[in-house]
Parts: structure tokens; sequence; C-alpha cells
């Protein structure tokens, strides 16, 4: 069944951290959870493992680092059956140290790599766990490869 592309695309919402001599907090004021219905935490065993390509039609998730650093992508389908490996990648790197929220809208498949030993990704999520399940599409990891670190 193909699908037409999106008209969202991924945003992000930048953040902040303050730091005074007690210490520091973290935070993304521009995110008001309008829509969130849960969320989860994600972590990977290695640094370098790449979970993905995890796609919804209907639900958008927000995506934050809480510990280390991950490259986060996402990519409109446009076709759910079949669809193109030459699509576009917004590939986003995240780290902890500087607060971001990454907006995933509907209809995009999205995915991440740890780039820190025992990074931790939140994702929050506007569907249930049953709406979820009802709207869940798998890819292979490697069929968009923005995993690659490039060296400069």
């Amino acid at each position: 069944m193909s699908a037409t592309p999106p008209a969202a695309r991924p945003t992000l919402l930048e953040g902040g951290l303050a730091v005074d001599d007690r210490g520091q907090v973290a935070f993304v004021n521009g995110f008001g959870f309008e829509g969130v219905r849960r969320f989860y935490a994600v972590s990977n065993h290695a640094r370098g493992f790449v979970r993905a390509w995890h796609a919804h039609r209907h639900e958008a998730k927000y995506v934050w680092v809480s510990r280390g650093a991950a490259i986060v992508a996402a990519v409109a389908v446009d076709d759910w059956d079949s669809p193109s490996p030459d699509l576009p990648v917004h590939r986003h790197v995240l780290a902890a140290e500087r607060p971001q929220i990454l907006h995933i809208p509907a209809g995009y498949a999205n995915g991440f790599m740890s780039l820190a030993d025992d990074t931790q990704l939140v994702f929050f999520s506007t569907s249930t766990v049953e709406e979820s399940r009802a709207d869940d599409v798998r890819y292979p990891a490697r069929l968009w490869n923005p995993w690659t670190v490039e060296e400069r």
C-alpha cells in the first residue's frame, strides 16, 4: 500500500543548560507534552548498536537523549509495503550535554545508533501501547544507512 509522504518534517526543539555553584539544570522549555500519551526509555548494551527502522502511520514521537549521545534519524515513508531506499534521511546527533527534543511526525520511520556507552533515549509517544501495536511497521536496520560516523 503506497503512502503520500507527510507534510510535516522532523523538527528540533532547542533546550539549554543552567549551571551555578549548586549544580546544573537541563531543560527544553518549548516542549509542552501536547498529545503525549506515554513515554519509554531505551538503551543499548553497546555503543555503535543500531535500532532501526520503526514506523507508524498515525503515531508521532518526541525523542530526548537523557544520557550519552546518539544519531537519531527519520525518513518519510513513501510506500508502506515497499519504501524506496533512496528517500532523504533527516539525521540528527543528540547529546545529553546539549538538551534538545526531536519531534518525529506521524508517517515517518525512525531509528537511532548509540554513540557513547550508557546512552539512554526517552521517547514520548502520541499513542497508547495498543494503538501503537496496531500501527507498527518495521524495516531492516540498513534500508537507509545514516549510521556512519564521518571523520572530519
